[in-house]
C-alpha cells in the first residue's frame, strides 16, 4: 500500500523528477567545459632485498622483514615528503616558489600483497605529470640508497605522459549527475507532496463540512457569489433543502452515527447532480443545491430526483433502524447579476413557504 502511494507522489510529480535531473545534466556537463582537464601520470617501484646482502640467512630475513607492512609505508611516505619533490624539482631545474607547482598532487601508495609502490602525479600538464613522478622516483631511489643498504628500490615502469586524462569526462559525468538528479528529484517529489498534503487537508478542511463531506455555508456561498458575478443569462438554480426527519438527530444519536448519516445525505445528492454542480450544508438540518447554467425545467427536473432519493429510509445497521429524512425542497432562479444578499433571502423564503405549504398539506390529511 506505501509502496503505491510513493508511485502515485512520483507520477504526479514526475515533472519535478525530469527538471531536477535536467538541470544537475546541464550543471555537469557546464561544469566539465570549464574545468581544466587533469592528467595523472604513473610509475611503479618494486623493493627487494639489497645486493650487498651475500649470505643465505641475511637474505631470509630481509626477506621476512619486507613482508612487514612498515617497510613498504616508510618508502611510501619517503615518496610523499616534501624534501623529495622539493628535490626533484630543483634536478628538474624548475624554481620551488614557482605557484604553478600546486597544481600537481603527489599520492604514493603500496600495492596490497606485494612489495610494489605505486607513484602517481596528477596536474594539468600530462609531460610535466610524467617528469615529475620519474624525478620524484629518482630521488626516493637515491635518498633511500643513502639511509638504507639493506633493501633496494628500483623502477618496475617509469611514468609516461598520459594521453586522455582523468577528468573531467562529460559523458560519465553526465550519466552520474543524470542517476543523481532523478533520486534527488524522486526525493523533492515525495517531501513536497507530503508538504502539500497536509496543506491540501488543511484547506479543505477550510471549505469541508466535517459531518457532511459537503461544502460548508460560507464556501457555498463564495461559489454562488462567483456563479452570480459570471453568469449573464442568470439561469442558474438554487434549491435550499430541510430534511424534517433529521430534526434533534444530534442530541439523539452518537456522533459517529449522525455523520454516517449525513455522509449519505451528501452521497445521494451528488449522484443526482452533474460535475459541476454544488452541494454544501446551509444549516444544521439543511443543505444547498446550486445548478449553474440550467434553465427552470431542467432545474425542476432535477431537484425532483433530489425529492425521490431523499424519500428513500437512511437504514442504520448499529440501531436497526431507519430514519426518514422527510425532504422539503424550496427552489428559485437566480437573475442575472442579481446580489446575492437578495438571491439567499429569496430561496429561504421559498423554503419557509414550502415547509408551510406541506405542513398545511399533511394537517389537512391527519384532520380528514
Amino acid at each position: 500500500m506505501e509502496v503505491r502511494l510513493y508511485l502515485q507522489m512520483l507520477l504526479r510529480s514526475w515533472w519535478l523528477i525530469v527538471l531536477v535531473a535536467l538541470v544537475a545534466v546541464t550543471a555537469s556537463l557546464g561544469a566539465s567545459f570549464m574545468a581544466v582537464p587533469q592528467y595523472e601520470a604513473t610509475a611503479r617501484f618494486i623493493l627487494n632485498p639489497s645486493a650487498a646482502i651475500t649470505t643465505s640467512a641475511d637474505i631470509v630475513r630481509s626477506l621476512d622483514t619486507l613482508d612487514r607492512p612498515s617497510v613498504a609505508a616508510t618508502y611510501v611516505e619517503v615518496m610523499n615528503s616534501q624534501k623529495i619533490f622539493t628535490d626533484a624539482v630543483v634536478g628538474l631545474k624548475l624554481n620551488p616558489a614557482d605557484p604553478g607547482l600546486a597544481k600537481y598532487t603527489v599520492l604514493a601508495v603500496a600495492l596490497p600483497s606485494s612489495s610494489v609502490l605505486q607513484l602517481s602525479v596528477l596536474g594539468p600538464n600530462p609531460t610535466a605529470a610524467a617528469e615529475f613522478a620519474n624525478a620524484i622516483g629518482n630521488q626516493s631511489i637515491s635518498y633511500a640508497r643513502r639511509v638504507n643498504s639493506v633493501y633496494n628500490m628500483e623502477f618496475l615502469d617509469i611514468a609516461v605522459p598520459p594521453i586522455e586524462p582523468i577528468s573531467p569526462q562529460p559523458l560519465r559525468d553526465a550519466g552520474l549527475a543524470l542517476v543523481l538528479g532523478a533520486v534527488a528529484g524522486a526525493i523533492l517529489a515525495i517531501l513536497s507532496e507530503q508538504i502539500r498534503m497536509p496543506i491540501e487537508a488543511l484547506r479543505r478542511r477550510n471549505l469541508v463540512d466535517q459531518t457532511s463531506s459537503a461544502f460548508n455555508r460560507r464556501h457555498f456561498e463564495n461559489k454562488l457569489e462567483e456563479e452570480q458575478a459570471r453568469s449573464q443569462a442568470g439561469n442558474t438554480a438554487l434549491g435550499l433543502i430541510r430534511l424534517e426527519g433529521l430534526f434533534g438527530l444530534t442530541e439523539s444519536l452518537p456522533s459517529i452515527l449522525v455523520q454516517h448519516v449525513f455522509h449519505e445525505v451528501t452521497r445521494r445528492l451528488r449522484n443526482e447532480l452533474r460535475g459541476n454542480d454544488i452541494v454544501g450544508r446551509w444549516g444544521e438540518i439543511e443543505f444547498a443545491v446550486m445548478l449553474p447554467s440550467t434553465p427552470s425545467a431542467a432545474a425542476e427536473r432535477t431537484f425532483e430526483r433530489i425529492r425521490l432519493s431523499l424519500s428513500q429510509p437512511i437504514f442504520i445497521s448499529q440501531t436497526k433502524e431507519s430514519i426518514q429524512l422527510q425532504p422539503i425542497i424550496g427552489i428559485i432562479a437566480c437573475e442575472s447579476r442579481e446580489p446575492i444578499a437578495n438571491v439567499i433571502d429569496r430561496a429561504e423564503k421559498k423554503l419557509v413557504e414550502s415547509h408551510h405549504n406541506q405542513m398545511a398539506t399533511f394537517s389537512g390529511v391527519v384532520s380528514g
